[in-house]
């Protein structure tokens, strides 16, 4: 887990990283002389940018809420032991089978973990995951993870945040008053009812397979509007810890 330190970033400093980063992710790809394919350094480019980002904006939205910058930790390399159910061994037909499970329970767990783990007074409450975009079947995922995390951790609070959005719905419009979503989206997140998802999208615009923002003729800005409705929307999830 990681302390945070006294220096906070800026919003500048998060516009200018996205605009070097993501603005150079296609020439770093086409010469890259690794051997990764062309579509791989894209995603590992972005994946690492957007957590760096998320983190910062955690920060920044945590501070302008006058908060101890001590009291933060933001993470990502726990993951979480979640234990077999009892009521599932109980269930199993095969006697055999569920007294050799209950021989050997402590064996029996699924390690679980999301993008950005965000303490408060070392308390975990708030994790995120984060995706250069996101639909619904990475959605499914996504809800899985944080429903078995949420079995240890009643209280957590759960984000998405996306760079483009691919969920359908209003989603791709992060500056309206108010997201309604979408019709598929909500249908899945209605059987996960212990996960209320936050989704937050920093980019405006559906996100289109044949316009990678990682082109310079598709690139899409970010911008000041767009960086404080996330800042705003983090601050919301962050301010019942206070």
């Amino acid at each position: 887990m990681m302390r945070s330190i006294d220096l906070i970033p800026t919003r500048e400093d998060i516009i200018k990283s996205y605009n070097l980063i993501v603005g150079g992710i296609d020439e770093q790809a086409s010469s890259d002389d690794q051997e990764r394919a062309y579509g791989g350094v894209i995603r590992a480019a972005k994946g690492k940018m957007l957590e760096s980002m998320t983190k910062h904006l955690v920060r920044i939205a945590w501070n302008e809420l006058g908060q101890d910058d001590f009291r933060l930790s933001i993470g990502n390399e726990k993951t979480y032991r979640i234990p077999i159910r009892d009521e599932y061994i109980q269930n199993l037909k095969s006697k055999e089978v569920r007294d050799y499970i209950y021989q050997n329970q402590e064996r029996y767990f699924y390690r679980a973990q999301v993008d950005v783990h965000v303490f408060v007074d070392y308390k975990f409450v708030l994790g995120i995951e984060c995706k250069a975009y996101a639909e619904n079947a990475m959605l499914k995922r996504i809800l899985v993870d944080f429903m078995l995390l949420k079995h240890m951790h009643k209280n957590l609070s759960c984000c998405l945040i996306q760079l483009e959005s691919q969920l359908g719905g209003d989603y791709s419009q992060p500056l309206s008053s108010k997201t309604l979503g979408s019709t598929s989206s909500h249908t899945l997140m209605s059987f996960f009812e212990t996960v209320d998802l936050e989704i937050v999208t920093l980019l405006e615009g559906e996100r289109r397979v044949d316009k990678p923002i990682h082109k310079p003729e598709h690139f899409k800005v970010l911008d000041d509007r767009l960086v404080e409705a996330t800042v705003l929307r983090l601050k919301g999830l962050l301010e019942i810890y206070i």
